[in-house]
């Protein structure tokens, strides 16, 4: 055999090796996906024969249902209308829950999900008179929190808690000043007059400010005229303390002396001494045990698939 043809049947060779080494890490790679999916799917099945059952049919014995609002309260957090009131709604329908508790601790957030929940506690207060709701303050209990909370027949808090920011705020930043001075030009073409209005890159109109602060103080009026349905004539009168609805906040004591809340205490303490029925039941609602389950599942694979294809030589590579 001639040189030549010597090393044709190595490059030969060499390829047909390479290509079994491709095939065989590529089925290592298959082994190890099939196996990923049925381990996940095996914790699945685990958590949802093991999972907890919901505040709705977790005790039937006589409790105190508690929901939670944790966060900041936006339609795309944890601490959402939807999610709120759904709680709610189970936990006033439970026969043997003795009265609800809504646990908050929050910064505040949109006031338009606060009154979401506002409003639904009303009803609910109505379609049930005789099962109360207590507001329960933790850390921090304001702006949209504290709106929630009025909607409520008490309101407790820490001695230390931070209760109030009765008050509305946006807030944004200007530019044209910086563009100027670099040599920028803002090109922003719109169909109406004042479309642009809360733009941070064209200079700001008098006019406009003006505008939008009278959204702000119509809005800050409904903030207030709710703390003042709700607490009744608890509350001080803000003649006589201009400073109830300015925005400012304050600590558990002063709060109790404003009328802001009915006394000091924790969420054990309200279930055990105010409503008489020491066990909680968590009626907060729950992501499923299988939806957290799928959601972590498509973004390992996804990450293994996008680590496998970066890491194959020549094969293929996505950037």
């Amino acid at each position: 055999m001639s040189e030549t043809n010597k090393a044709e049947d190595q490059w030969v060779k060499g390829i047909i090796k390479e290509t079994f080494a491709e095939q065989k890490k590529a089925r290592r790679w298959g082994i190890f996906f099939k196996v990923l999916t049925f381990s996940y799917l095996f914790v699945a099945l685990v958590l949802i024969v093991n999972s907890v059952p919901s505040g709705e049919s977790a005790s039937e014995q006589t409790h105190t249902a508690m929901v939670r609002v944790n966060g900041v309260i936006a339609a795309d957090q944890e601490a959402n209308a939807n999610s709120i009131v759904t709680g709610l709604r189970a936990a006033f329908k439970n026969e043997n829950s003795e009265a609800v508790m809504l646990v908050i601790n929050s910064p505040g957030g949109s006031p338009v999900q606060a009154g979401y929940v506002y409003d639904e506690i009303k009803r609910l207060r109505g379609l049930y008179p005789d099962k109360k709701l207590y507001a329960v303050i933790a850390e921090l209990g304001a702006s949209g929190g504290y709106y929630m909370a009025a909607g409520a027949d008490e309101i407790y808090a820490d001695k230390a808690s931070l209760v109030g920011s009765i008050g509305v705020t946006a807030s944004s930043f200007g530019f044209v000043d910086l563009m100027e001075k670099v040599g920028v030009k803002r090109r922003h073409f719109t169909s109406g007059e004042h479309k642009a209005f809360l733009d941070p890159f064209s200079p700001e109109k008098e006019a406009e400010a003006e505008f939008w602060q009278q959204v702000l103080d119509v809005t800050h009026q409904q903030f207030i005229n709710v703390v003042q349905e709700g607490r009744g004539d608890r509350i001080a009168d803000a003649e006589k303390n201009e400073k109830l609805y300015s925005g400012l906040i304050w600590n558990g004591e002063q709060a109790l002396k404003l009328g802001l809340i009915d006394g000091l205490g924790s969420p054990g303490f309200v279930a055990r001494d105010i409503i008489g029925a020491e066990d909680i039941v968590d009626y907060t609602l729950q992501e499923s045990a299988l939806t957290k389950v799928i959601e972590k599942l498509g973004i390992s694979i996804g990450s293994g698939l996008a680590n496998k294809m970066t890491t194959q030589g020549n094969s293929l590579t996505l950037n």
